[in-house]
């Protein structure tokens, strides 16, 4: 569940429960109203949608001058907010709204972009938020909401507008990041994922791990079941790919020859055996594009042409 389908479950709870004669909780209603500025928004949200409702089914009701009030505070009402009284029609009311949200949390609008190897695009979704795609990524967007992208594989650099009520999320097949100001880098292949942040912060799976990853810090995963760790990383090499450049620390072949291939359109392929051997340097992309065997010496590597694709593999 997102923080925003979250907070909005939370504030239905409580509408619910504020309409109950019988609620004394609000201490701890108020606690949660003062948690987030976000929590007193979602509260109004479901009380004004609540009050439509119930003003639609009272003046709907049957007539009947000898029946009670349909709104009827209790003596002590001073005590409670005047938006907790909604009376008995609070439930139909709430049924109303909860499924209209229901509805537009699954409404998206996705559009798809995607970039062949060797080729960078740059996506703006407002004036102080853009997206790079590396080459060979495969991304998805919303037309209705500029504050959402989901990254299907490949690579991407975020520079994102902070906006503390509506953080930038971006989802990666189960994991969910979240922006705190930020110029982050995520890259996704097969299994693997890769966040390295240059400014600001991200939130990494709040609603699980909760991880910040600050500036000049990475996290990886190697497989769907591996372990996240949190390493460094050079600010100024976060998204370096976009002038041309990569570089490499300790990494493994296969993860090199997915970054060399979105970047330079020469296919690479790693050598049976060899997938998990780390190696370091760092490389200038356009020399690699005239000469993919160049990439021997520079890496310390063993590359050789097989068909239209490079083999590379270790000693």
């Amino acid at each position: 569940m997102s923080d925003d389908d979250r907070i909005r479950a939370e504030a239905l709870d409580w509408a619910l429960a504020v309409g109950d004669p019988a609620f004394e909780d609000w201490e701890g209603f108020t606690r949660w109203l003062d948690q987030d500025p976000a929590h007193a928004r979602a509260y109004d949200r479901v009380a004004a949608a609540v009050a439509e409702g119930a003003e639609l089914i009272v003046s709907t009701a049957p007539a009947n001058d000898d029946a009670a009030p349909a709104v009827m505070p209790p003596a002590d009402s001073s005590r409670r907010p005047r938006r907790a009284w909604l009376g008995s029609a609070i439930a139909a009311s709430l049924v109303l709204a909860g499924g209209l949200w229901a509805w537009q949390a699954g409404s998206r609008d996705l559009y798809r972009i995607e970039t062949a190897p060797g080729q960078v695009r740059t996506v703006s979704l407002d004036a102080q938020t853009r997206v790079d795609l590396a080459g060979g990524t495969a991304m998805e967007f919303d037309r209705k909401d500029a504050r959402f992208a989901r990254l299907e594989s490949g690579q991407a650099l975020f520079t994102v507008r902070h906006d503390e009520a509506r953080p930038f999320r971006v989802t990666v097949g189960k994991d969910t990041l979240l922006d705190v100001g930020t110029v982050f880098d995520v890259r996704h292949d097969g299994e693997n994922l890769r966040v390295a942040v240059a400014e600001g912060a991200v939130r990494f799976n709040p609603e699980a791990q909760d991880l910040r990853i600050s500036p000049g810090e990475l996290l990886e995963r190697r497989g769907r079941t591996g372990d996240y760790t949190l390493g460094r990383i050079a600010a100024a090499q976060v998204g370096e790919w976009r002038e041309g450049r990569v570089t490499f620390q300790d990494t493994p072949l296969d993860a090199v020859v997915a970054d060399l291939t979105r970047a330079t359109g020469v296919t690479y392929t790693v050598a049976a055996g060899s997938a998990d051997r780390k190696v370091s340097g760092s490389l200038l992309v356009a020399p690699l594009r005239d000469d993919p065997a160049v990439l021997g010496p520079l890496l310390g590597v063993q590359v050789r042409a097989d068909g239209k694709r490079w083999i590379v593999g270790v000693p």
